[in-house]
């Protein structure tokens, strides 16, 4: 009989690609997770590595190992599903990866009514970035993403997990407050010559807002970076850059920023996944099913965003 655990350090090393890194994910030391798998490969008495440089690389006969283990752990996490949906109660620990916008906005009144409602829940929150958030959760290290998709530019999909549409939000171009002293704005293309904050190369939210300033025919001069929108929004308020805001990081708060329609009223769509083995466990329904109410309220109070 293989062992499960040892089948899954291999899974883990085909997916994070080094030992080094398995050990870190997995809590283990580096020399522990090469012995179990050196016991595996006496067990099924085949060769499942080769060494390449310092790196290992799986064989064929390893990968056949891996499909079947994608498939037996599916199994063990719709057991566990299974078994907590037959309890009375709802209890166990989800662990949500979440970007800072939604964090901001949603999940302050996501904990709150699972504390009121589901007290013997513990949530666990991280901030990632949505594209890293979502191979993590495929890969097991979170319960449930918190995710984003920007017009036309499309989030990566894994076939173990399922995609809910949680919300959508308004996707508006924010410039400092009206000055004498400064041309006025009215319009994406009046900002072709003024400088520019936007997210670190490689968000989704980067690539889009770039696609959008080129299209009204210029290319951005983006002399701030930084995935702190917190701080995006400060250089904008202060006057020293202008961007491109989803309505989100406006819940709860004022701003001094106007906020200028775009052309087409582009929307960013936020959704939820989870794998789909467990998305019938009471505690990760009951985040999603918190989640949805607390989007509905959020998109109520700020209907309509504001414009300028």
């Amino acid at each position: 009989m293989l062992d499960v655990r040892r089948l899954r350090l291999l899974r883990e090393l085909k997916i994070r690609g080094t030992l080094a890194e398995v050990a870190e994910a997995l809590q283990y030391s580096p020399s522990s997770v090469s012995q179990q798998l050196a016991l595996l490969e006496k067990e099924v008495g085949v060769e499942l590595l080769r060494k390449t440089g310092r790196r290992v690389q799986l064989t064929p006969q390893a990968e056949v190992l891996v499909a079947h283990t994608a498939q037996l752990l599916e199994t063990l996490e719709q057991a566990e599903a299974d078994l907590a949906a037959s309890l009375t109660t709802v209890t166990g620990t989800v662990r949500i990866a979440v970007f800072q916008s939604a964090a901001l906005a949603l999940m302050p009144d996501t904990l709150s009514r699972m504390t009121a409602e589901y007290p013997e829940v513990r949530i666990e929150m991280i901030q990632r970035e949505p594209e890293t958030a979502l191979h993590e959760t495929w890969a097991r290290d979170f319960d449930l993403v918190i995710a984003e998709q920007y017009p036309g530019h499309a989030a990566p999909r894994y076939p173990e997990l399922d995609r809910i549409k949680l919300t959508t939000d308004a996707i508006r171009l924010a410039v400092p407050p009206a000055d004498s002293s400064r041309p006025p704005v009215t319009s994406l293309e009046d900002t072709a010559a003024l400088p520019w904050v936007m997210e670190p190369r490689g968000a989704a939210s980067r690539h889009w807002a770039e696609q959008a300033c080129r299209s009204a025919g210029f290319e951005p001069d983006v002399r701030f970076e930084t995935a702190d929108l917190q701080a995006q929004i400060r250089l904008i308020e202060s006057g020293n850059a202008v961007g491109l805001m989803p309505d989100l990081v406006w819940t709860g708060r004022g701003t001094t920023a106007r906020l200028l329609d775009l052309p087409g009223h582009p929307r960013r769509t936020v959704f939820t996944s989870v794998r789909r083995a467990s998305a019938q466990r009471p505690a990760i329904l009951a985040a999603r099913e918190t989640l949805a109410a607390t989007a509905i309220s959020v998109a109520r109070t700020d209907d309509g965003g504001a414009s300028g």
